[in-house]
């Protein structure tokens, strides 16, 4: 938790008794203190005293909490505030959360309970602020570091996408399952002269093969029968910006050949439609693997990976970022507790080890789907049974110390997102890697099994054979 030395508290409370020991308590902790005695000083004091959090009382005379929390937030929007009460109205707390305020608790308070409470609150704002000043220095490009960690790879990554921002033309990103690709394509977007213009996506592996042509080129009325209306195509909809094609390789070979078209001539038409548009958007593709190793497998034409591979930007995974690991898995875990509402004091030794040593074929995305199971199953501390649901699948539901004082519900999910799992895995296998037979074993549509394997990191080339 953040160290709160220095740091001030406002607490603004009409009750002298309530003032002075919330002013014990929170000196005891390293807060400065300052303290007022109605709503209707409290705006005053937070634009004097610049707090970083505010415990507010909501029933106070001359002015209530309530709108001395809106006179609050229209000082600074961005402000802290957690309202205290001595009833709990849970209309009120839901109308407090809607104005801004960042917890809701009732009075007698636990006081451990409101000293992480307003810990949190210190992160929160410390985040906020960290997140601001980076923008305000570096850019778009410069929040890479703070989303991806420091490493010497993500340095040199920065600097490719700066470069990518200057260029032009046409671009692919390389990358394995997770590790950031749209987040990088959306970056060198911003970085670069078509930020003020669409950037569009188009996830090829979660949308089936006989809705990638309309989606992408859009169509006209009667193209098809069943077909009503018209619609206007990604590719025209990105005009003047970027179209992001993620899982390129997904895309059907008729697609793959009229994107070429496109892209060469620099106009296409919609299906059924013989007026053509022009081609305006910068195409970014991401793709798992190089591009030439696709075009060997028969997953891509070679001349559109001519095309959109005349420039790469290459994402590398998070087994080659040792020093990310340290940063991503405390920074998720951080996240998942202040999220969840529960302790954390850390992790141990021995899971920052299994941590470090894992290989991490899922990625970023991987390691944040851990981290969130870890924290909800682990007391106060991460330990390597909590990382990984097999460690843990003999001693869940055991008693209430080897579940770490989950919840029923907690139980209920971490329960079911193992069982999800092993159910897709099975029909990978019984399929060969084939998603939509999967789909059918599994009794859902081909885009929610798609955003599943994705949650889970869960790629078919593991099920296809050699």
């Amino acid at each position: 938790m953040p160290d709160a030395r220095g740091t001030t508290l406002l607490v603004v409370d009409d009750e002298p008794e309530m003032r002075s020991l919330l002013g014990d308590i929170f000196s005891a902790e390293g807060w400065r203190v300052v303290s007022v005695e109605d709503g209707a000083a409290a705006a005053e004091a937070y634009g004097r005293e610049r707090p970083s959090v505010v415990l507010l009382d909501l029933a106070m005379p001359r002015m209530g909490g309530m709108e001395s929390l809106a006179e609050i937030r229209a000082v600074d929007p961005e402000a802290s505030v957690i309202i205290l009460t001595a009833f709990v109205e849970i209309p009120k707390a839901v109308e407090a959360m809607r104005l801004g305020a960042y917890d809701y608790l009732t009075k007698p308070f636990v006081k451990d309970e409101l000293v992480l409470t307003v810990q949190r609150a210190l992160e929160r704002r410390r985040l906020v602020a960290r997140v601001e000043q980076l923008e305000r220095e570096s850019g778009p490009v410069g929040s890479l570091r703070r989303l991806m960690g420091p490493s010497a790879e993500v340095t040199r990554l920065m600097a490719q996408c700066l470069a990518a921002a200057e260029s032009s033309g046409h671009l692919a990103i390389e990358g394995e399952s997770g590790t950031g690709k749209e987040l990088v394509a959306r970056i060198i977007h911003q970085e670069s002269a078509r930020h003020g213009r669409p950037f569009v996506t188009l996830d090829c592996g979660a949308t089936s093969e006989s809705l990638v042509e309309p989606e992408l080129f859009g169509w006209e009325r009667g193209a098809a029968r069943g077909v009503e209306g018209s619609r206007e195509g990604l590719l025209s909809r990105a005009a003047g910006g970027t179209l992001f094609l993620d899982e390129l390789t997904a895309l059907p070979g008729p697609a793959q050949t009229r994107l070429l078209r496109a892209l060469r001539e620099g106009e296409t038409q919609p299906l059924g439609g013989s007026r053509s548009f022009s081609v305006t958007a910068r195409v970014v593709a991401a793709a798992r693997a190089p591009l030439e190793g696709e075009v060997r497998a028969g997953r891509l034409r070679q001349d559109l990976a001519a095309v959109l591979g005349e420039m790469r930007v290459t994402v590398p995974p998070l087994r080659e970022r040792r020093e990310d690991i340290m940063v991503l898995a405390g920074r998720f875990a951080e996240e998942t507790a202040m999220e969840r509402g529960r302790p954390l004091r850390g992790i141990s030794e021995a899971a920052w080890q299994l941590l470090l040593a894992h290989a991490w074929p899922g990625n970023v995305r991987e390691l944040r789907d851990v981290m969130h199971r870890a924290v909800v199953r682990c007391a106060d501390v991460v330990e390597p049974d909590h990382l990984w649901p097999r460690g843990r699948r003999s001693e869940m539901g055991s008693s209430r110390s080897s579940a770490g004082g989950l919840s029923l519900r907690e139980l209920a999910e971490l329960g079911a997102a193992e069982a999800e799992q092993q159910a897709i895995r099975e029909a990978l296998r019984a399929s060969r890697g084939n998603k939509s037979a999967a789909a059918r074993v599994l009794k859902t549509d081909y885009k929610t099994l798609h955003a599943k394997m994705r949650q889970y990191a869960i790629a078919p080339e593991e099920y296809r054979p050699a």
